[in-house]
């Protein structure tokens, strides 16, 4: 007896032995496979890495960030005429095949916009912050302007938004930003950039000229089988004039590029789409020389006619975008109640009017809405997230109304709180920004990629 329980204690002994070096073995093969994977081969974020932001910035940043870095380390403003020979040498040496990406990504919507902004700067490529330090606005009345604090942010901890970047106080001028922009964008089943867009040498009160940065943004958007349209900003002096010379100049340089949007029409025409932002500013008669056949400064039935598509703030705005000859409305702002075109419950009324009077409507949803960190009084048009549920409310209305399109206010409006690019938790010692947990930091284009999905399929169901 003694005999055989000394036999078994030595084969339980070896075979603890045995199964110990087995799980090694296992262990080891394992830890040679993902040295050899590639740090792009999969499209989701590496486990673990929402929690900690800072190293979350510097893996989500393509390879090429090194190089970039180590060119502009002695000359810290880089040169835009340079930009675009960079961008498209570091694009050609990274692009995966074709094929590849589109198993990776879902397929894009192309009746699905997404408002991007393109005016961000950092030292590393613009010499200085462009848009991270934006100032805190005064209120128009002195008295409540007295009651809250004046002057601007400090990046790059303290920014002009109340929630956080994966990527940090990037700079749009960065090839490697970018490229994650329109992989995020890919990922949330989208089509169509909406880009703010100010003419050659202007910009906005607080940022630079963006426009050289288009033919990059084209590149990297034809990667990922997107596609670009303009969103007019109002520029000084915007007339019929300078409008028509814009679109021209759109048109011309950047119309024979494969991301550039063309829309088919109800006649099988494919033209391209100008988003006009506060267009109501300009009286009809101004957009009617420009807008209608007869007008003066007619851009109809010429090589530059476009569908054009004006902001509806006011109910009666409408019939002044009818007058004017415009060829739809869009309602842009993220915040339910704020305006009679960005209230939910006035949609089906506004679709009607359209199809009356064939016009598009296309109803702008957004994930919430808080810009306190630029305007510090305005607490009373935040519009909080809910975890999702608010931005899945504004789909759920919009599709109500069966719209050809839906616009996304935005990808990256930071300032206004109504973006959907990863923003990770991020604490400062005196500032707290709002992130979105419970959640991962790709919540929100997983929400869009959802809503996508479901749209084509009930657009199915209208069509039939």
């Amino acid at each position: 007896w003694i005999l055989n329980y000394d036999i078994m204690a030595r084969f339980r002994r070896r075979t603890c032995i045995i199964l110990l070096l087995f799980i090694l073995f296992i262990c080891s093969i394992m830890m040679a496979l993902k040295t050899l994977r590639p740090d792009r081969a999969g499209f989701g974020d590496p486990f673990g890495l929402g929690l900690l932001p800072e190293l979350q910035q510097r893996t989500v940043i393509l390879d090429n960030k090194q190089n970039s870095l180590n060119r502009v380390q002695g000359d810290t403003v880089t040169r835009v005429s340079n930009f675009h020979s960079i961008a498209v040498s570091t694009m050609k040496a990274s692009v995966p095949p074709v094929n590849k990406l589109e198993e990776e990504l879902p397929s894009p919507n192309y009746n699905f916009h997404i408002f991007y902004y393109s005016w961000f700067g950092n030292p590393q490529f613009d010499g200085k912050y462009i848009h991270w330090n934006h100032p805190l606005l005064p209120h128009w009345d002195p008295k409540i302007a007295n009651n809250y604090p004046k002057g601007r942010h400090n990046p790059p901890e303290d920014i002009g938004a109340n929630f956080y970047p994966e990527l940090g106080s990037y700079s749009s001028k960065d090839p490697s930003v970018v490229e994650a922009h329109m992989k995020q964008m890919r990922s949330a089943s989208t089509g169509v950039i909406v880009l703010s867009w100010y003419p050659p040498g202007m910009a906005d009160e607080n940022g630079e000229p963006t426009d050289d940065l288009v033919p990059v943004i084209l590149d990297y958007a034809h990667k990922y089988n997107l596609k670009v349209t303009f969103h007019i900003e109002p520029y000084k002096d915007r007339d019929d004039r300078s409008m028509y010379h814009n679109v021209k100049y759109i048109i011309d340089k950047y119309g024979g590029h494969p991301a550039f949007y063309r829309h088919k029409t109800s006649t099988s025409r494919f033209l391209p789409m100008f988003y006009v932002y506060d267009s109501y500013v300009t009286i009809p008669e101004i957009w009617a020389n420009l807008l209608t056949v007869s007008g003066s400064q007619s851009i109809r039935n010429t090589p530059y006619d476009a569908l054009f598509i004006a902001l509806l703030v006011e109910e009666r705005h409408k019939h002044d975008i009818h007058r004017s000859g415009f060829d739809g409305m869009y309602t842009y702002f993220a915040t339910n109640g704020f305006s009679y075109g960005s209230s939910h419950h006035n949609w089906a009324s506004l679709k009607a009017f359209c199809d009356s009077n064939n016009l598009m409507f296309i109803p702008s949803v957004g994930p919430g809405y808080i810009d306190t960190s630029i305007r510090p009084w305005n607490n009373h048009n935040t519009r909080n997230r809910v975890n999702g549920k608010y931005y899945e409310t504004a789909f759920s209305a919009a599709l109500l109304v069966r719209p050809e399109i839906i616009s996304i206010t935005s990808f990256n409006e930071w300032h206004e709180g109504t973006q959907i690019e990863k923003a990770v938790p991020k604490r400062t010692g005196q500032v707290v920004y709002l992130d979105y947990k419970p959640h991962k930091p790709n919540v929100y284009l997983e929400l869009t990629q959802k809503w996508s999905e479901k749209y084509r399929k009930e657009q199915e169901q209208w069509l039939m």
